[in-house]
């Protein structure tokens, strides 16, 4: 019971600092800024001149210094209780080897994410965004997994189709990552303008270790309507396939669990649309975030 109580705790703390994360890297590309769209990118393209944020935008920049400070402190919060963790599992008698297991992937991926973070700050290339969000989806993840181990769940249970919508759904992440770290929110707006722009742009493009070349005026990123257009092929799929899921669970009696998918996914996809519609709104993108990790907390907890 308190080894379940320590991974609740840690699952809570794991969402909170993905929020704060969300915050930072969502703020820093430009979004809720006065004078959208042209502050999109802004710091990403005045880097190399060496203007700092803080001259034009201090309030944005006050605000993610306390964003960065109380994601630090929470952060450290979320390693105390994954080594508290690993001390329960194998501080016990018989030695817990499943929870275990999973308390030092927890571990693993907290130490993985410390060192990433050494970078995070002044990271150009979107390879360390998407490295630090789908590390903290995984942690949260992993935190639900724990919690759950060892509890007596319905047999039989749609254990494969499950687990390859999560799958699916952390792919549809780094995609929207990818999107975000590359500034291609304003690559596109409608499909066909999606689909004409990544005709145009070769695969090289997706390479989240190169970094994104910007213009001066929006779209900013055109060569990102490839990005574009597998984040929402990719969505598509999930808004099919969720349903099914959740069709599943209600069948296996999980009913709480199919309601929330439900729920959810249609929510992910009116706030998608919102955000094309409404040029990126923070709150907006905030939110699709947040929806992004209850959707995947729901699907681990079918497993």
């Amino acid at each position: 019971m308190f080894l379940r109580r320590l991974a609740l705790l840690c699952a809570a703390t794991v969402f909170v600092v993905t929020s704060l994360s969300a915050f930072i890297r969502l703020s820093k590309a430009g979004l809720g800024c006065d004078d959208w769209p042209q502050c999109y990118g802004q710091e990403f393209r005045q880097t190399a001149s060496g203007q700092p944020l803080m001259a034009a935008h201090p309030e944005v920049s006050i605000g993610i210094a306390a964003a960065r400070f109380a994601h630090r402190v929470v952060a450290v919060l979320a390693l105390v209780l994954v080594v508290s963790m690993v001390t329960v599992c194998f501080g016990n008698r018989p030695v817990l080897r499943t929870e275990g297991a999973l308390a030092l992937a927890l571990l693993a991926l907290a130490l993985f994410l410390a060192v990433l973070g050494r970078w995070s700050s002044g990271a150009r290339i979107p390879a360390v965004a998407i490295g630090n969000v789908i590390g903290g989806f995984a942690m949260l993840a992993l935190s639900l997994r724990l919690a759950v181990a060892g509890r007596s769940l319905p047999v039989p249970r749609p254990r494969v189709l499950v687990a390859t919508a999560a799958l699916l759904l952390l792919v549809q992440v780094a995609l929207g990552t990818l999107v975000s770290a590359s500034h291609a929110g304003l690559s596109c707006v409608t499909w066909a303008d999606c689909v004409a722009g990544a005709r145009a742009v070769d695969w090289a493009t997706l390479n989240p270790w190169h970094e994104p070349v910007l213009g001066s005026l929006p779209p900013f990123n055109p060569a990102g309507a490839l990005a574009q257009v597998l984040h929402r092929s990719v969505a598509l799929a999930l808004v099919l396939l969720l349903p099914m899921v959740a069709w599943r669970a209600w069948c296996c009696g999980r009913t709480r669990c199919a309601v929330a998918l439900l729920v959810g996914v249609a929510a992910q996809a009116a706030l998608g649309l919102a955000q094309v519609q409404t040029s990126l709104p923070l709150g907006v993108a905030l939110l699709h975030n947040q929806l992004a990790a209850g959707l995947l907390a729901t699907l681990v907890l079918l497993l």
